[in-house]
């Protein structure tokens, strides 16, 4: 994952958790006070993902997504953007098609598919430990 380190964790009851990191949630925050959206594609269907997007206000937030290129042409559509002007940063190979049709490519640095792909950016933070952070740091640089 981009947002927790791909583990899940069971509890004794058989409750499903997740950790993210605090940094990525900040960054969450720092892109919306510029006006960026943030948005949310993910393959898995998981109310641990709609619960961690509830907190940190993301309005736009898919899950079960198995078309996210034909979900992320549909949120251009409605902001009115065009995909050169989208970020996007992936891990996985659900990921590549969304990765090479955007204007700004990342993928977390301990994605397991670099080998297939060469983005933009390769984050030097792993998934769930502040790579989210690193690649919103990148963007509002660039502002």
């Amino acid at each position: 994952g981009v947002w927790t380190d791909a583990r899940m964790y069971v509890t004794p009851e058989g409750e499903w958790m997740k950790a993210f990191s605090t940094y990525d949630g900040m960054a969450t925050a720092m892109l919306k006070k510029k006006g960026i959206i943030v948005a949310i594609l993910t393959g898995e269907n998981s109310d641990i993902v709609i619960a961690r997007a509830e907190k940190l206000n993301i309005d736009e937030v898919y899950v079960d997504e198995h078309e996210k290129l034909k979900r992320l042409t549909y949120l251009t559509k409605k902001y009115d953007i065009s995909m050169e002007e989208v970020a996007f940063i992936g891990d996985d190979v659900n990921d590549l098609e969304v990765l090479g049709a955007v204007g700004f490519s990342a993928m977390a640095g301990n994605s397991p598919i670099l080998d297939k792909f060469t983005p933009d950016y390769v984050t030097t933070r792993h998934g769930g430990n502040g790579a989210f952070r690193e690649f919103a740091d990148i963007i509002l640089n660039a502002q």
